[in-house]
């Protein structure tokens, strides 16, 4: 007579198992198609797979573990094929009268399959409105009422479905993301040069940096004047909160201005007999900088050498706090890593993956690097300069004037990771487009901006199909 395993010798086996392997024993008999659905298998199968399911806050919905499992595979399967028709659904959806200049999802970029959340985009346009959009429909959702000059920058707080929109003028607003009600404003003294969200234990802010070198932290959602601080001297700066939340950083790009970094705690809870902290970098003529995403305070700057300026360098900073007395901070600055990059031409857009790895790109080319300068990998897969670019922690997508997107997916099994080219992402008729002048991309989507040559600009959207479920 055969040994029959009972469920619980069943299930420490099965755990040993993969996924395809899981799914033909649940084709012996009842018993073990029931043990095989046991959620912890799946969810340990998930973990193992996706560093993301770790998370203490992440969402199932309505899906098992099982079926997230074979939708997150079959949505990788379909992202690195690309295939038109049979992997997405591309849809071209228009309505602003106007040149589009940024977007920003109000959905979360979780990976949900039960259907219990839309990919909704906001953008703001020089028509003066600023729109959202469901991406998987191809509709609008809705459009403010026309504002009296155009608008031209915008951030999200997709936890809390709100939309922050700022106007050529320096006037900022708040909006329901649901519904495109207008919940507060707030005017700067100048326009504005940049505004970053920042999600901080104490609470939600938004910074906002004027033309004159002012910067400003302002309540979320009343939009009340929480601090401001002289950046720099009547000049404008770029704005950057570290992946933790604790730190700004703020330059003068192509200056002579030294950049700096914030404490960002200081400029929540300022004091009035202290300024915020803050200590300068030994850096001249900043061009481009980033944080490393999977570390709390590692940040990348592009500067030119003051001994040479023909010479561009990638440095790379490790920040941290120090008590030095009761009500003291100071700033410990140390520099990890320094390298020249092969190249004249300083880069138009840097973006960090991990701790180790920098993506430049420089007219028509994306390049990746070490932190330390090993060079990975370089591409040319545009015909015309790239616009912008997207990286997560699946693929990389570039937006060019070719009127083009390109699709690149990470390869994880090496010392560091790289990337794969795998297809181009192809917009409208060059009768009536000129190119992509920006792309952003959510779990399931992927959408540009496409400028037409009559001066408007439409989104082109790319939905992946997801069979299960």
């Amino acid at each position: 007579m055969a040994l029959q395993l009972g469920p619980d010798e069943l299930l420490h086996v099965f755990s040993f198992l993969e996924a395809r392997d899981l799914l033909c024993a649940a084709q012996v008999n009842k018993v073990w198609n029931e043990v095989s659905q046991t959620k912890e298998l799946w969810r340990h199968l998930c973990v193992s797979r996706w560093s993301s399911c770790k998370a203490s806050r992440m969402v199932l919905g309505t899906q098992t573990w099982k079926q997230y499992y074979l939708c997150r595979s079959e949505l990788k399967f379909r992202v690195a094929s690309g295939r038109p028709g049979k992997d997405f659904i591309c849809k071209a959806i228009a309505g602003h009268t106007g040149y589009i200049e940024r977007l920003a999802y109000i959905s979360t970029n979780e990976y949900r399959f039960d259907g219990g959340e839309k990919s909704v985009i906001c953008t703001v346009s020089s028509d003066c409105t600023v729109r959202a959009w469901d991406l998987q429909e191809g509709t609008e959702i809705w459009s403010s009422p026309q504002q009296p000059v155009p608008l031209k920058n915008l951030v999200t707080y997709p936890q809390l479905k709100l939309v922050v929109t700022i106007d050529t003028k320096g006037l900022i607003k708040m909006w329901k993301a649901e519904t495109g009600w207008e919940l507060a404003s707030f005017c700067l003294p100048t326009s504005s040069s940049a505004m970053e969200p920042c999600d901080h234990p104490e609470g939600l802010f938004l910074l906002a940096a004027c033309v004159n070198g002012i910067l400003y932290t302002l309540s979320v959602p009343q939009l009340q004047v929480v601090s401001t601080v002289v950046m720099f001297s009547n000049t404008f700066g770029s704005l950057l909160c570290s992946p933790d939340q604790q730190w700004v950083f703020v330059s003068a790009q192509d200056s002579g201005v030294r950049p700096k970094v914030f404490y960002t705690q200081s400029l929540l809870c300022p004091s009035e007999d202290e300024p915020p902290v803050s200590t300068t970098l030994p850096l001249w003529m900043c061009s481009q900088a980033c944080w490393a995403p999977d570390e709390a305070a590692r940040l990348i700057v592009v500067h030119k050498n003051e001994d040479d300026d023909m010479q561009l360098v990638v440095t790379t900073f490790e920040l941290r706090s120090k008590k030095s007395s009761k009500h003291r901070v100071d700033i410990l600055v140390q520099q990890v890593a320094s390298f020249l990059p092969d190249t004249l031409m300083s880069p138009h857009l840097m973006q960090g993956y991990g701790s180790q790895v920098i993506l430049l790109t420089s007219g028509l080319e994306l390049m990746l690097f070490t932190i330390h300068g090993l060079q990975l990998v370089a591409f040319q897969d545009h015909q015309k300069p790239i616009t912008s670019m997207r990286v997560d922690l699946d693929r990389v997508i570039t937006s060019s004037m070719d009127l083009s997107l390109c699709v690149y997916v990470w390869n994880k099994e090496n010392k560091f990771p790289v990337l794969k080219s795998c297809y181009h992402l192809l917009g409208g008729s060059h009768k009536w487009a000129s190119g992509f002048t920006h792309v952003e991309s959510d779990s399931t989507n992927i959408v540009g901006v496409e400028a037409r040559s009559n001066g408007t600009s439409i989104l082109r959207s790319y939905c992946f199909k997801i069979q299960h479920g």
